[in-house]
């Protein structure tokens, strides 16, 4: 089998862009400081072997420091991930820029944007409240269960979705119980499990985000397993790839 090389040079603007979208992607979740490490040593590699630089030059120093990922592990990713993408698609919530399974931290990575319009009504919050949640909805559709891959740490689905649904409910107006006050939690643990019909009504607002999510997922059943399976391939796509699939399932 032979293997081609991509130069980082001077060409077209669309080639120039579609380079730097690939590497972008490739390197969701690193630093500046690794970035700029990583390039470093890309020019040191290619100046050692008097030739230009290449798009697998820095591709390898991204990948460098990963563990290789076992691979149910690598499908959990890849079909969590879609399953992000595939509702915040079909909700129209705003563009994708790219999805990555192969990060430095183990785990999935999407980049996803979000448009202005419409964000201060509660249509809106509902929306994001059911893309929150359609990673884990994913799994349930198409592996059976689900893993603690939605929770576990203070930026994850889980706790993103508990917090967005708690201010709905306590401070942005929407609440099924006196709307109208404003109530500041600082510390939304502490208040959850000193108010348990607070939680019950916060569980409930996310019952129903992951409800829809599914059947979101369920109607778009066809773009997700599309989704899952390029994702699974490349390890990562950029938004324009991603947009693709979604159109063309």
């Amino acid at each position: 089998m032979t293997t081609t090389s991509t130069n980082i040079e001077p060409g077209t603007p669309e080639a120039a862009a579609s380079v730097l979208k690939r590497l972008a992607t490739r390197a969701m979740g690193l630093t500046g400081a690794d970035i700029e490490r990583i390039v470093r040593q890309a020019r040191l590699k290619a100046r050692r072997e008097k030739r230009p630089i290449r798009y697998e030059d820095l591709e390898e120093g991204i990948r460098m420091d990963r563990p290789q990922v076992p691979y149910d592990l690598r499908w959990r990713f890849a079909i969590h991930e879609a399953g992000h993408a595939v509702v915040h698609h079909a909700l129209r919530l705003g563009p994708i820029h790219g999805l990555n399974i192969d990060t430095s931290g183990g785990g999935g990575y999407s980049q996803l944007g979000f448009t202005a319009s419409g964000s201060d009504t509660l249509g809106y919050r509902e929306d994001m409240l059911a893309m929150l949640m359609a990673g884990r909805a994913a799994e349930q559709i198409v592996v059976g269960a689900v893993s603690s891959g939605s929770g576990g740490t203070e930026d994850s689905d889980l706790a993103r979705a508990t917090k967005m649904a708690l201010a709905m409910e306590r401070s942005l107006g929407f609440g099924v119980i006196q709307p109208l006050l404003y109530r500041d939690d600082k510390d939304p643990t502490a208040v959850l499990d000193s108010n348990p019909d607070l939680a019950a009504r916060i569980h409930a607002r996310l019952e129903k985000a992951l409800a829809r999510a599914v059947d979101v997922l369920g109607e778009n059943r066809d773009k997700l397993n599309a989704l899952i399976k390029a994702l699974f391939d490349a390890q990562a796509l950029d938004g324009a790839r991603v947009s693709e699939i979604l159109r063309d399932g």
